[in-house]
């Protein structure tokens, strides 16, 4: 599985404590690079991937969650290294959470460096596990997208989520599990999908779409931001720059709500404003871009078959994020 991910600048270390990586080869000579780190776990969607006895998915989450994190510095994804720690050795379980892994790491371009498995009875309870993992990318130093830019009159274009990502799932569970009482494999007329189906949906990865626009447009491309835990809210405001009196004005009826959005939030009754706080609510990455360089931004999204949706607008008001209805 590893070695499915293998690219050109990985070094042979056979027998190793650890793997190795050339940053420079003949295909990549970097001037004043920095590198880009992110880590992150997956969370209680582990408890969902456990009802229903699926593990080979929930890899792909992890990756993304690091990776996407990176991808917000316009990093180019290099390394990936997991953690998992298991109640006991089980290696049909160890197999199919790596294949997810590799899946995740193909995705997203980055060689499956290495990792680390814990067998750890005391700790976890039997059939239980966890994951976590890091991503480490490259960017030239000139090229890094840190939010400074982000100025009075750019345009913030949304790509689209698949589902529910890695997020708000104690939520999820409370409302599906405890509160309508369904079980993974009820079925949701709504959806034509089973609750597994729905809930273990993997975490997009945004890496050919960021890359192909760092590409063609860097110098119009102003800030990114991952959509996680918060909403679009709260990970919008973190790209802000502190000096200058900007903020975001989202449009909610720019984009359709998705349907598992809307069924959740039937199901549990939950708030607008928790939904939009918990949940992306359609929206997994955003892009915070020049208005002269939106155009070429958005055909390239379009050629990878991922357009974008202008979901607001950047205005010249005290920093933080609002919502035009």
């Amino acid at each position: 599985m590893l070695s499915k991910t293998r690219t050109p600048r990985v070094m042979d270390l056979p027998g190793g404590f650890a793997g190795l990586f050339r940053l420079n080869d003949d295909q990549h000579q970097y001037r004043d690079p920095v590198l880009v780190s992110g880590t992150d776990g997956v969370g209680t969607k582990i408890k969902v991937a456990i009802l229903a006895q699926r593990f080979d998915t929930i890899g792909i989450d992890l990756v993304a969650m690091c990776v996407n994190d990176c991808l917000c510095l316009a990093a180019e994804p290099l390394l990936f290294l997991d953690y998992i720690a298991l109640s006991h050795d089980d290696p049909d379980l160890l197999a199919d959470l790596v294949a997810g892994v590799s899946d995740g790491c193909l995705q997203s371009g980055a060689a499956l460096l290495g990792g680390e498995t814990a067998i750890m009875p005391d700790l976890y309870a039997a059939g239980e596990f966890d994951m976590a993992g890091f991503c480490v990318g490259v960017a030239e130093r000139s090229g890094l997208v840190d939010g400074s830019q982000i100025c009075a009159g750019d345009c913030v274009l949304g790509l689209p989520s698949h589902g529910f990502h890695s997020n708000g799932y104690s939520l999820i569970r409370k409302v599906v599990f405890e509160h309508a009482g369904l079980e993974v494999d009820s079925h949701v007329p709504s959806l034509s999908a089973s609750v597994a189906d729905v809930l273990l949906r993997p975490t997009r990865i945004y890496a050919p779409e960021i890359q192909a626009v760092v590409a063609g447009h860097a110098a119009g491309v102003h800030g990114i931001a991952h959509i996680t835990g918060g909403g679009l809210q709260e990970n919008i405001e973190r790209i802000l720059p502190q000096q200058k009196d900007v903020a975001v004005c989202l449009r909610k009826a720019a984009w359709a709500t998705p349907p598992e959005m809307v069924w959740l939030q039937e199901l549990g009754q939950i708030q607008e404003d928790e939904m939009y706080r918990v949940f992306n609510m359609g929206i997994g990455m955003v892009l915070i871009v020049d208005p002269e360089a939106r155009p070429g931004i958005e055909s390239a999204l379009s050629h990878l078959g991922s357009p974008a949706t202008e979901i607001g607008e950047v205005i010249e008001a005290a920093r933080g994020v609002s919502w035009q209805s």
